[in-house]
């Protein structure tokens, strides 16, 4: 039996955009910008912006690499949510977040594409959420392999991109949309 969260609202959930992270991304000035611009589009529609912050081992809590891009400041009274895992879901409060806000769709942005995206988008949708990806406010590092091979990081970020448009669960919707048509108001 499907899951399907009887909420009506939409959220913005920016993963991972800290200083840490973006050093290493690919094309990490235009998705900052990017994820500005959902952020601001989401506060002219009164959505919700929950912002998720990772620590660990490499990234350690409250450290200056830590801290979300410089050009991203959450507005007094958005949510923060902190998580030592690749989901936002894993040991945080997000579900209950969701809840408490009445939210049934998540549009998503952040780093890394293959990681923490991926992880989220992935338990969003195991746990009922519609799901939007911001095609092009999602961005992550070149993969290298042991034996020299490599995944150019612009192929990660397509390779989900075309996911998230044919990725088929029961009851849920989930698409892409670029920032620059991004209106909460008309996705699915």
């Amino acid at each position: 039996m499907a899951l399907i969260r009887e909420g009506n609202k939409k959220v913005l959930l920016i993963v991972d955009v800290q200083v840490g992270v973006m050093h290493y991304t690919w094309d990490a000035a235009r998705i900052i910008k990017n994820v500005a611009a959902a952020v601001e589009k989401a506060r002219s529609q009164n959505i919700p912006v929950i912002w998720v912050q990772h620590a660990g081992e490499e990234l350690a809590y409250g450290s200056p690499d830590w801290e979300l891009a410089p050009e991203l400041v959450p507005a007094e009274g958005e949510i923060r949510i902190y998580k030592g895992f690749n989901s936002s879901f894993e040991e945080t409060t997000l579900s209950e977040t969701l809840a408490q806000l009445n939210a049934a769709h998540i549009v998503l942005a952040g780093a890394s594409t293959n990681w923490c995206i991926r992880a989220t988008a992935y338990a969003a949708l195991d746990r009922g959420y519609d799901l939007t990806l911001i095609k092009d406010a999602h961005t992550t590092e070149i993969m290298e392999f042991d034996d020299g091979s490599k995944i150019e990081a612009a192929d990660i970020i397509r390779e989900l991109n075309s996911v998230m448009t044919w990725l088929n669960y029961p009851g849920r919707k989930n698409n892409t949309v670029a920032v620059d048509e991004l209106d909460f108001a008309t996705l699915p």
